[in-house]
């Protein structure tokens, strides 16, 4: 898990210096991306160190210097798309490792127009890059009204998290064309866009956000059942704006809200339920249904109850719970 306060201030800055490309060869000719092709600017990338290697997600987490500036290389495996199969299995070579009665055991290696590697650069990066990327002790914080109101809300208030970049694509000054339905409603109103994590290839891994017109809801904890109204039109519109775009049915999306959420302004996450999203998990991740039911049961349900989220180790909240004696010392 990133920093439970990622895509505030950090992220603002990642997103100004960060650059996307297809990793390819300097033709045309071998190229299997849409885009232009770019010049290889990885080429003097110097390692430094790996921060984190996820083999369940085929990423690797890079710490290295480009052009003499601090910079985080991301390089993931795409995932295999059913266009590129029948291509892949003809045009590839295999090596065979082991073969024991009916089972055998090859490493295919598939052409480069078929072989893409996503790469993410953040260059310049700063030591909040490293630290997010960075492998890390997780602990489980249980969160109980007074801890909200005595360190969480005082550390959010202090820190003045810019979700700027939010009103960017509110306010249709960023990311306009990639809103996929809007409702302009001021209290009941949001914008549905895709993810930035999703690269929209693959209908198995679709990941969007719905992002609220309102500006007074920071998380979870401040819905009350005034809410309500909003929440089940985030979930209507919803779901149908991506029925009618991409004709994936509401019984096969996980729709739910995150807290510690990623930035402090009310959005509701939208994933295929077949897609293993990051952070879509128990200890983080409150289903829209369950929300929107708790709610309707007790109006104070999300202001009262205690909730419990992941904290990586370095997090700045981490250690304010460490320092209330909340969390083990490391």
């Amino acid at each position: 898990m990133a920093d439970s306060l990622k895509r505030s201030d950090e992220n603002q800055e990642e997103s100004n210096s960060s650059k996307k490309l297809k990793s390819a060869p300097a033709t045309d000719k071998n190229s299997g991306g849409d885009g232009p092709v770019q010049q290889n600017i990885l080429a003097n990338f110097q390692i430094k160190s790996v921060l984190r290697d996820s083999t369940r997600e085929k990423t690797i987490f890079i710490h290295g210097e480009l052009e003499d500036k601090e910079a985080i290389v991301i390089l993931e495996k795409t995932p295999i798309g059913q266009d590129t199969l029948p291509d892949m299995l003809k045009e590839s070579t295999l090596e065979l490792k082991m073969k024991n009665d009916i089972y055998s055991t090859y490493t295919l290696i598939p052409p480069p127009r078929i072989n893409d590697i996503k790469s993410t650069v953040i260059c310049p990066a700063t030591q909040k890059h490293v630290k997010k990327y960075q492998a890390q002790d997780v602990f489980l914080v249980e969160e109980t009204e007074e801890d909200y109101r005595s360190i969480t809300l005082p550390y959010i208030e202090s820190q003045s998290f810019s979700v700027q970049w939010v009103y960017n694509i509110l306010e249709k000054k960023a990311e306009a064309d990639r809103i996929v339905c809007e409702d302009p409603d001021p209290k009941t109103g949001f914008v549905l866009l895709p993810d930035f994590k999703w690269d929209m290839n693959q209908l198995e891994d679709l990941y969007l956000i719905a992002i609220v017109h309102r500006r007074d809801i920071k998380s979870l904890r401040d819905l009350r059942a005034e809410h309500i109204p909003l929440l089940e039109n985030i979930r209507k519109k919803g779901q149908e704006g991506i029925l009618k775009r991409f004709d994936v049915p509401a019984c096969k999306l996980r729709v739910y809200l995150h807290y510690q959420p990623s930035y402090y302004h009310l959005h509701v996450h939208f994933t295929s339920l077949s897609h293993d999203a990051p952070g879509c998990s128990v200890e983080r991740a409150h289903l829209l249904s369950d929300v929107i039911l708790n709610l309707k049961a007790d109006p104070l349900y999300y202001q009262q109850r205690p909730l419990t989220f992941p904290l990586r180790a370095d997090d700045n909240l981490a250690a304010k719970f460490r320092e209330s004696g909340k969390l083990p010392s490391c």
